[in-house]
């Protein structure tokens, strides 16, 4: 393992973060303490002619790291409990200390190499609106689904009986709601996803580290029900139906595979940075998706969204032709 660093300014981190979170995704990290200017910028890799590529573009240093250098590293480090909403927190290890009782369940996701513990901000805020949709299932999830203009129609044209037909055949949690987990990480969202009572499950990460660190927490939680792949987003073919598509991804991959997102009912979009805010809704907005909620922490942001099935877009056409 090798890992190339430069310690920079806020300047210079400004004007290069976009360019280095381009190129190498999640494996970039920002390291900064409140008492020193400067930040140190970070990329760790297998390859060690992929790093000498981003030193002679970004300088830089590149170290060879030692077989234990995750042990060194994690050592003395705690994790603290990551509380989300009143059904979940998330610990680092099963000696935590409970104290919520049996009231909250549990997910123990200790620190590794892959990413997401719960503490980094993207996957927090990811957690939380994966949370709130979680709590909206049946007629009040397609009743938020629906854009306000269709439902001005719908409720002005669909009889009450049609309505009432309508929501007693929409699918409930029971009925196998499908959740697709992009660039999983350590799995966190996806695990999250099985406690908030979501039935199928796929997540995929083209690292074969995060998705044996992902599959060894699945056993540490005795959760079954995710089937995780070792994948390319932007080659992979999705599943032809996904309720909701969770995807802790770069802006540029983001916008690239908008295509393929937007056959989910929801949204939840994270590891964007403020600044490529207005790029990434205006993306959305291009491909008929409707911006529902976003978060802002620091420097990240994280995207609530919801796309309108075709079979409801053929109804409103529907509606509309006979007017």
């Amino acid at each position: 393992m090798f890992l190339w660093r430069k310690r920079a300014g806020a300047g210079w981190l400004a004007a290069n973060e976009i360019a280095l979170r381009e190129i190498a995704g999640r494996r970039l990290a920002i390291v900064s303490e409140p008492a020193h200017r400067n930040a140190i910028a970070e990329i760790a890799g297998n390859s060690r002619r992929n790093l000498e590529r981003i030193r002679s573009r970004f300088g830089g240093t590149i170290e060879r790291l030692s077989r234990d250098w995750l042990k060194k590293i994690l050592r003395g480090q705690k994790a603290k409990p990551v509380k989300i909403g009143k059904r979940l927190v998330i610990v680092s290890s099963s000696r935590s200390k409970n104290k919520n009782g049996n009231k909250i369940t549990r997910l123990i996701v200790p620190a590794s190499r892959a990413f997401g513990t719960g503490e980094h901000v993207t996957t927090a805020m990811s957690l939380r609106l994966l949370e709130k949709t979680t709590r909206f299932w049946g007629a009040q999830a397609a009743s938020l689904h629906s854009s306000a203009a269709c439902r001005r129609r719908l409720s002005k044209q669909v009889s009450a009986s049609s309505r009432n037909r309508q929501a007693g055949s929409l699918r409930s949690p029971e009925a196998e709601w499908a959740l697709l987990d992009l660039g999983t990480g350590s799995g966190i969202l996806a695990l999250a996803a099985a406690h908030f009572g979501v039935k199928r499950i796929i997540a995929i990460d083209n690292d074969p580290i995060a998705i044996a660190t992902a599959m060894e927490n699945a056993r540490r939680n005795k959760i079954d029900r995710v089937d995780f792949k070792i994948a390319d987003v932007r080659r992979w073919n999705f599943p032809k139906r996904v309720d909701i598509i969770t995807a802790n991804l770069f802006s540029e991959l983001l916008i690239k595979i908008l295509p393929k997102l937007k056959r989910a009912r929801w949204l939840i979009l994270s590891g964007v940075l403020r600044e490529q805010e207005s790029k990434v809704t205006r993306a959305l907005k291009q491909n008929g998706i409707v911006v529902t909620e976003i978060r802002r922490r620091g420097k990240w942001i994280a995207i609530l969204a919801q796309s309108l099935p075709e079979s409801s877009r053929a109804q409103a056409r529907d509606l509309a032709n006979t007017r």
